[in-house]
């Protein structure tokens, strides 16, 4: 069965180019209503204009879709919850929230001023959060919602002068990681997409021969499987040029060293610790907690 998003309500944030006019055009494409969020400011965040999420409201509405236009700050609470305000005053409902919004303001993390380090956080991670907030009540009265974050390789796994992007970007999976959590008795589900793809944001730090396969919109399948009722909960989903993956952190298996550890012990254990074929995901602080005891107590019965 085809996924059909007839009746539902989506806001996608930076939604006036790049990835979030994807998302939000394939949502539409399916029957979604879909508000358009978009400070309009350049890659760097600075400036504003409602013109960029005003021209995706049209591609949106020329084809008989429902869309309208936010052009509400993702940094500022109020925004936020004026966005999801106007969103429920309009459709009368919020479903699905992709927080997409981002910039970038890349330097080695010795040069960085500490000024672009705070506003990358605040806008990818605080952005996210903020928005989130807004939209729970709405999503929790109605026992039903969908929230996308956006995650990244710089986050999971590093890249060269982006810290404070890869702080960020690494925050918002352990934030993912609660709120799966604390919102699945309301039946809401909380996912990460890891993007990969050829926007304003990377087309300076991929190579060119690169960017043509690294199309957008080829991305944004992995949206929509995540905003489906059938949507798993507490995944990162990595996509890029066609291709998806489940991305997970594992655990090795605890080693007891006993109740008086050193780091000698340690040292001379390494090659058990790092062992990789007993690696194990977890789902919650608990579980780690558990399988530490576990190894404790087993060790010590032995």
């Amino acid at each position: 069965m085809s996924f059909d998003f007839s009746g539902r309500v989506a806001v996608v944030t930076g939604a006036g180019g790049g990835l979030g006019r994807c998302h939000a055009l394939a949502l539409a494409e399916r029957g979604c209503a879909v508000v358009i969020n978009d400070l309009g400011g350049d890659v760097r965040g600075e400036g504003g204009s409602e013109s960029a999420a005003q021209a995706v409201v049209r591609e949106i509405t020329d084809k008989g879709g429902k869309a309208m236009a936010h052009g509400g700050n993702v940094t500022s609470f109020e925004d936020m919850q004026d966005m999801v305000e106007k969103t429920v005053s309009e459709f009368g409902r919020l479903d699905i929230l992709v927080n997409n919004a981002g910039i970038l303001r890349d330097k080695t993390f010795a040069k960085m001023d500490m000024a672009d380090f705070r506003t990358v956080v605040d806008v990818h991670l605080m952005g996210s959060v903020y928005a989130t907030k807004a939209a729970l009540p709405v999503m929790q009265e109605q026992e039903y919602g969908r929230i996308i974050v956006t995650t990244s390789s710089s986050g999971m796994y590093g890249n060269f002068g982006q810290s404070n992007y890869g702080a960020a970007k690494a925050a918002l999976s352990g934030f993912m990681n609660t709120m799966k959590l604390e919102t699945a008795k309301f039946g809401i589900k909380v996912n990460a997409l890891l993007p990969v793809a050829a926007t304003r944001m990377t087309e300076s730090i991929i190579p060119e021969e690169m960017l043509a396969l690294l199309k957008p919109e080829l991305v944004s399948p992995a949206v929509l499987f995540m905003a489906d009722e059938t949507a798993p909960t507490g995944e990162i989903i990595a996509a890029g040029a066609g291709t998806f993956s489940r991305s997970v952190v594992v655990e090795t298996n605890s080693v007891y060293l006993g109740d008086a550890p050193t780091p000698e012990m340690i040292r001379d254990s390494w090659d058990k610790i790092s062992d990789m074929s007993t690696a194990t995901p977890l789902n919650s602080g608990s579980d780690h907690t558990q399988k530490v005891m576990k190894a404790v107590f087993e060790a010590k019965q032995k």
